[in-house]
């Protein structure tokens, strides 16, 4: 029996494969996180389906046989909606849609559909739509028209709603309408930064939920939205720190991801700006996530994507508080390990707890003044250095 509050969910099913870059052990991992992100997005996930493939059939991603017990499911529990974790093509899309006759989508577009319901502000929501519109494009010819009297819900947020019979012609006016529209808005926010003056510039980046925001809350004493959700934050927030008597300004971005869509990297590239044209960045880790390497692995490929790789850093591990109670986790032996022998600075903290946080204050310090001094070198007696 389906309890009363299922009602607000869309029922999906999850698909994922096996492939020789995708090992069992990964693939179970990023089914997860899909599923988290579904239920992000207003998801409520009944089951996930893999198949080992040396590489996705061209047409319909699937065998037929893997095909058949996915739709033999979806009839017997009224499936909404099946996310594939992997980008489709636009004729694996349509051939998908007519074989299991329920709305189909990829990671992609559900991280898009997430961001569309996220944007608070002006700015966020033309970014977004801006990725929608350059994602549906490609995808405009019949799109999910067996489903065009289910208006809203997962993946149908945005111009994927109301712009299905659209013309490309008038789709790719409202492209350069909206790029358009970023472009001036990106000149007069490189104004606003050029404004700040030669104050030093440090952004936290990392994956998403991994405590940005709450750390930018303990650092700014000020109340960053803050959630324990995929992309909580999206709007960039700056705020004017002050750490041990040396000021700075200290960047909150939108959190990366494995398997970014590229069209979300090229229409927040002014958001992304904020770390490119820092000065320092502060990358936040969450140790507690059994596959944290990896996550750090995805963040540092983004950063050197977007010219931002080789930036000064220092290297945060949040969550610490949720580690198992071993001895292997106390912050005394953390301390010892690989992880504190990287070439960055590295601190091991709880931002829930506040565990550590006086530690992540002095690397901050000392990373900073060494970029102040070098900016205001007649200011150096200002800031002495901490013993």
């Amino acid at each position: 029996m389906i309890e009363k509050q299922d009602y607000f969910y869309e029922k999906v099913i999850l698909i994922g494969i096996i492939s020789k870059t995708q090992s069992m052990e990964k693939i179970d991992d990023y089914l997860k996180e899909l599923a988290f992100l579904a239920e992000t997005a207003g998801g409520k996930v009944l089951k996930t389906f893999k198949q080992k493939l040396d590489r996705p059939n061209p047409k319909t991603f699937l065998g037929s046989g893997k095909l058949q017990e996915i739709k033999n499911y979806i009839d017997e529990l009224q499936i909404d909606i099946v996310i594939f974790d992997d980008e489709l093509s636009p004729a694996q899309q349509k051939n998908l849609e007519k074989i299991l006759q329920v709305k189909i989508i990829d990671r992609t577009r559900l991280i898009l559909d997430i961001f569309a319901k996220r944007a608070q502000t002006s700015y966020a929501r033309t970014q977004v739509e801006l990725a929608q519109y350059e994602y549906l494009l490609p995808r405009l010819t019949g799109m999910w028209t067996h489903l065009e009297r289910q208006r809203g819900g997962i993946g149908m947020r945005g111009p994927g709603e109301t712009e299905i019979e659209t013309d490309r012609r008038i789709i790719r006016d409202k492209i350069a309408l909206l790029k358009k529209k970023l472009a001036a808005i990106d000149k007069q926010m490189k104004t606003q930064r050029g404004n700040r003056g030669k104050m030093v510039r440090a952004a936290l980046v990392g994956y998403t939920n991994v405590g940005k925001s709450t750390l930018m809350n303990i650092l700014s004493k000020s109340e960053v939205f803050a959630e324990d959700k995929l992309f909580a934050t999206l709007d960039t927030t700056v705020r004017k720190i002050v750490v041990h008597n040396i000021p700075f300004l200290l960047t909150d971005t939108v959190g990366f991801i494995r398997k970014l869509p590229t069209q979300l990297i090229e229409s927040f590239k002014s958001t992304l700006n904020e770390v490119t044209e820092s000065d320092l960045l502060i990358h936040v880790v969450d140790i507690s996530h059994p596959n944290f390497e990896e996550q750090m692995q995805t963040v540092q490929q983004i950063l050197t994507e977007i010219n931002a790789g080789n930036k000064p850093a220092i290297l945060v591990f949040n969550k610490i508080d949720l580690l198992p109670e071993e001895p292997q986790n106390s912050l005394e032996y953390l301390q010892k390990t690989w992880l504190s022998k990287t070439d960055s600075p590295t601190v091991f903290i709880s931002a829930f707890d506040k565990t550590n946080i006086d530690r992540l204050k002095d690397s901050i310090y000392r990373e900073v003044r060494k970029i102040h001094i070098k900016r205001f070198p007649y200011n150096d007696f200002l800031y002495p250095d901490l013993e």
